[in-house]
């Protein structure tokens, strides 16, 4: 494919966006039903952190519509069964009882470790990695849930964390081989922005559970990344991944109507290991921003 001299101007932009908010990134956009397409290291294999939860629904969505699974089932989550995290049933003291539709909700709206880990265990991770093969994602790896990645990373550590100083131990967490993209859960925004699009497109399974996966990824809580792209005018789906040590991602689905929808994938490592950085999280809108303003530009 001939890269145009707009399409270069217009990568660059995006790096240099990424550098002035103190971090380096792989990104990938592309029209949903394909054509021209934008991207900056998309083939790298990255640190997935909550994206891999895009896959977690569809397959959740795809064995409802089996017959497999129903989606009103209703869960009990034990007080005792938490995975950690900041949000959802991760951050709750007592007994909880959802259904499996709104366990998915929480997964993705607040990005709910627990919500997420239960529902892997029904599903199956195995199955979850069949479907990608089978879709033809080829450089995404699901092997763990939240909870065993986090264990694996702090296995990782050298020493009690909590006696670490913030970069020390940022700096020992980015090391870890689970977000150095050597085990743990990983992927490409290539892959990412492919799953997307088949979803988009109702390939990634029956077109009722792609249309379920839709309908869950755009009620994301997250105003912070993706969303900055656009103050107001087309509908935005996502789905955030973040971890300590300088992993900050966002992957979605930025929808103009009648046909006009672009996924991006963007991926982030910071150079220092903030939990909040206003300036990377809004890095993320701003490159989003540019390569989709691009693509429209070229139809």
């Amino acid at each position: 494919m001939t890269i145009t001299a707009g399409a270069l101007a217009t990568i660059e932009q995006a790096r240099e966006a990424l550098a002035a908010a103190g971090a380096t990134g792989t990104f990938h956009a592309r029209h949903v039903g394909g054509g021209a397409e934008l991207a900056l290291d998309a083939d790298a294999v990255q640190v997935a952190a909550s994206t891999y939860k895009v896959a977690v629904l569809l397959e959740v969505a795809c064995q409802a519509v089996a017959g497999e699974l129903s989606l009103t089932r209703r869960v009990r989550v034990p007080g005792d069964v938490r995975s950690p995290g900041p949000s959802g049933i991760s951050s709750m003291l007592d007994e909880v009882e959802l259904s499996v539709r709104d366990l998915a909700l929480l997964m993705m709206q607040v990005s709910d470790n627990t919500a997420t880990d239960v529902l892997q265990e029904i599903v199956g991770t195995a199955r979850i990695a069949a479907r990608l093969d089978a879709l033809g994602i080829r450089d995404t790896t699901v092997r763990l849930d939240c909870a065993g990645l986090i264990a694996e990373i702090i296995d990782d550590l050298d020493g009690d964390p909590l006696n670490e100083d913030r970069d020390a131990l940022g700096a020992a967490v980015a090391a870890s081989p689970a977000l150095a993209g050597t085990t743990g859960n990983t992927t490409t925004a290539r892959d990412m922005t492919t799953l997307l699009s088949l979803i988009w497109r109702d390939e990634a399974g029956p077109p009722e559970a792609c249309e379920e996966v839709r309908r869950v990824m755009l009620q994301q809580y997250a105003p912070h990344r993706l969303s900055t792209a656009y103050r107001d005018g087309p509908k935005i789906a996502g789905k955030t991944g973040t971890f300590y040590g300088g992993v900050r991602n966002e992957v979605g689905v930025v929808d103009f109507g009648d046909g006009e929808e672009y996924a991006v994938a963007i991926f982030l490592r910071q150079h220092e290991f903030d939990l909040r950085d206003g300036r990377a999280d809004a890095a993320i809108g701003a490159v989003a921003r540019l390569l989709v303003d691009h693509l429209r530009s070229t139809r």
